[in-house]
């Protein structure tokens, strides 16, 4: 069940991970890779086809966050690099950002982490962003790939 349809959650912003369909993971990697990241980390309802990865709901409670991840892979993906390819032109790229940038044009997949905050009793807590990040960072090493944060078009 996405976290789209359940009432105790509510939508945050997505970040991505793109990376070569040559490095798709398998489903049970994704999973060895969160329960790496230890006990305030819950992953369910992981799906895969064949055994490669295509989602994923991960919680962490402790932030009062959860992820849905998806796997996307062919024309959506390439178009969308496409199109953040002209912007990237008129920023200034510092630090090793040319060498993800290189990755980053020649991916064809991506994982989407839609974020969520865990809202309690109508109220909202303090939503830390911090575990996003840290699953973003593991699977961007995982598949060798390049995160980034689209608000911000900062390449993780």
């Amino acid at each position: 069940m996405s976290l789209f349809e359940n009432s105790e959650y509510e939508y945050r912003d997505t970040f991505f991970v793109f990376l070569d369909p040559e490095n798709r993971p398998s489903s049970d990697k994704i999973q060895a890779c969160i329960a790496e990241l230890g006990p305030k980390y819950e992953a369910e309802d992981a799906k895969s086809d064949n055994g490669d990865f295509e989602s994923i709901t991960v919680k962490s409670p402790y932030d009062f966050s959860a992820m849905d991840i998806t796997y996307v892979e062919g024309e959506e993906v390439t178009a969308q690099i496409s199109e953040l390819m002209e912007e990237f032109k008129t920023m200034t790229l510092v630090g090793d950002d040319h060498k993800k940038l290189g990755k980053f044009k020649t991916a064809g997949a991506r994982f989407d982490i839609f974020h969520f905050e865990k809202i309690q009793s109508g109220e909202q807590d303090f939503l830390d962003p911090g575990g996003l990040l840290i699953v973003l960072e593991k699977l961007t090493e995982l598949c060798d790939g390049v995160g980034l944060d689209p608000q911000s078009q900062t390449l993780m």
